[in-house]
């Protein structure tokens, strides 16, 4: 090549860019990625209104204690009055929607006379026990001491296997449940010392969604004991659960917004239906005489408004015999202390006015005492009605969550192929096994950790947050410090901006290599292509395992950052 030839090639040759062109292309890429970023974090946001809050129902009496006018002088017995006789039985519950069969195991509590001269007992009320949440409940671990109590005030009662077939907790088969339940009762009626009219029921917590089933099927049950009652449906209970308790225990806002995309979701779509109960609450629910018990240190009801909910239910069946009690210092399932020890003892005379409320109301007395008493009725935020099932949102966010994961093991993989590749290369005594050129290598690794470990950051936030909510539904106190839960959400958003930023710088930089190469230029230079493709003069690396797992990686973590702002850390 002449010396004129040269200066022409030198001339046409691109210049390198200047920082303020890398700085102007750079910009709109970051706004691109973000303005995306932020439009998928406010599309995907659910309008929640907590409104009112800190509602409280003041009670009429402190003294919990159930009186009835009694001028007859009915004698109403109490705790302690009989020796109490146990036997076992058994039924098979048949679940009508798939004809599966459960040998269920019914332990009956009795009262007998001490008196030693055999009479027998006659014309008795009796109670069937209903189990809350969780897989299991049989009769030895379940209601002892408040069975044994009513059956030694002249109660005959009832505690089973909680009946579960093949379901588990999110796919629980209500109308079936109280199907099982109804079969004891009639077991009951049937007993020769029992007054088949006097026959009630005592749920907690989960079994009230099974109790409004069982009272449409049965409308003979004479009384009903309502511990921590549900009242809303699946969705509006534990959306307020979650909402309340992410609040108690110190969660980021941030991580809040989280309960309404979860409680938003069509679980329908994965074949769960019961998040949305048909029918509740029924139009029975509430039809017959009930007492409701709620602890202050019951953070998983709606105490308010599930108070005003029942009163109002009930007066439209023109039921007015409705008693609420609320406990000082009772959790859940009114027990003092934290429900995951055993053992845990009652609140204070729980079991007492129990035992007289059910006494009182089977004997047909008019109630004397306060309708509303004890500790004043505490409810955060209000329930948030307005829930329901958003399905182009639960499918966004289902194809979003199984893209990542495919993607994460497709890179996983190829990671794996280029470490085992690197240290081959390596072992023959080269170094460069990947190819990477012009700082795209360091980039990648870089903003991989990066991304990596904020995903682990915000794992750790929302596993602080469940287990804070779980310690809390078993009546712990919140932390004083509520750690990495509180600051790790605008950490999180403070760091994946930065990684838009990066990412962005990436992009720019692989733009100008192509135009220096000759590569975006209209008709491209002559060769250019084939040269980066042969890796002669390659943008990102000169192997084909580079180039593939550089592409593989970017598209993986910008799904990570689709997830982020899914789940909300792009709105500000």
């Amino acid at each position: 090549m002449t010396q004129r030839e040269r200066q022409d090639a030198s001339s046409a040759a691109p210049r390198p860019w200047t920082r303020g062109r890398r700085l102007m292309l750079r910009l709109p890429i970051f706004v691109m990625l973000l303005g995306m970023l932020v439009y998928v974090s406010n599309a995907t946001t659910v309008p929640w209104d907590n409104e009112p809050t800190g509602r409280t129902i003041a009670s009429l009496a402190a003294d919990t204690s159930v009186t009835f006018a009694n001028p007859d002088h009915v004698t109403l017995h109490g705790i302690g009055d009989y020796d109490v006789a146990q036997h076992e039985t058994a039924v098979t519950a048949t679940r009508p929607s798939t004809g599966e069969t459960q040998r269920i195991h019914v332990l009956i509590r009795e009262p007998k006379t001490s008196s030693g001269n055999g009479t027998a007992l006659r014309d008795l009320p009796a109670v069937v026990f209903m189990h809350g949440a969780g897989h299991g409940g049989t009769p030895d671990d379940s209601f002892g001491d408040i069975a044994t109590d009513m059956a030694s005030a002249g109660f005959v009662t009832a505690v089973i296997d909680k009946p579960i077939w093949s379901t588990n907790d999110v796919t629980r088969d209500y109308p079936a449940s109280a199907a099982a339940y109804d079969q004891v009762i009639d077991y009951l009626r049937n007993l020769s010392n029992v007054d088949g009219t006097k026959v009630g029921i005592y749920a907690t917590s989960e079994s009230t969604w099974i109790s409004t089933y069982l009272l449409e099927r049965d409308r003979d049950v004479a009384f009903q004991v309502l511990l921590s009652p549900m009242v809303y449906s699946p969705r509006q209970s534990l959306g307020f659960l979650a909402a309340q308790d992410f609040t108690l225990v110190g969660a980021s806002d941030g991580y809040q917004s989280i309960v309404r995309r979860v409680f938003n979701a069509d679980t329908s779509l994965l074949g769960l239906t019961n998040l949305d109960l048909d029918g509740m609450p029924g139009k029975s629910a509430y039809s017959i005489p009930t007492f409701v018990a709620y602890g202050s240190k019951d953070v998983m009801t709606a105490q308010v408004d599930g108070t005003e909910t029942i009163f109002d239910l009930a007066r439209r069946t023109g039921n007015a015999d409705v008693t609420v009690r609320a406990y000082p210092i009772a959790n859940h399932v009114m027990r003092l202390g934290s429900d995951e020890e055993d053992g845990t003892p009652f609140a204070d005379d729980y079991a007492r006015d129990v035992v007289a409320w059910a006494a009182g109301t089977v004997a047909g007395l008019t109630q004397t005492s306060e309708r509303v008493a004890g500790d004043s009725l505490y409810q955060s935020i209000a329930v948030p009605d307005d829930l329901g099932a958003r399905r182009g949102l639960t499918v966004y966010g289902l194809a979003l969550h199984i893209s990542m994961i495919a993607l994460l093991l497709i890179w996983l993989t190829t990671t794996i192929v280029a470490a085992a590749a690197t240290i081959r290369v390596r072992l023959h005594g080269r170094r460069n096994a990947l190819g990477f050129t012009n700082g795209f290598g360091g980039a990648m690794l870089t903003l991989t950790l990066t991304t990596l470990a904020t995903m682990l950051l915000f794992a750790a936030g929302l596993g602080q947050v469940i287990m804070g909510v779980v310690r809390l539904a078993w009546g712990s106190a919140p932390d004083a410090d509520p750690g990495i839960m509180r600051w790790s959400w605008p950490v999180i958003q403070i760091v994946c901006t930065l990684v838009v930023w990066a990412w962005s710088g990436v992009f720019a930089r692989l733009i100008e290599v192509a135009a220096v190469r000759g590569i975006l230029q209209w008709p491209p230079r002559s060769g250019s292509i084939r040269a980066v493709v042969s890796g002669r003069e390659p943008v990102l690396a000169s192997t084909r395992l580079g180039r593939v797992l550089f592409w593989i990686t970017a598209v993986a973590m910008v799904h990570i950052l689709l997830f982020f702002a899914f789940w909300g850390l792009f709105v500000y």
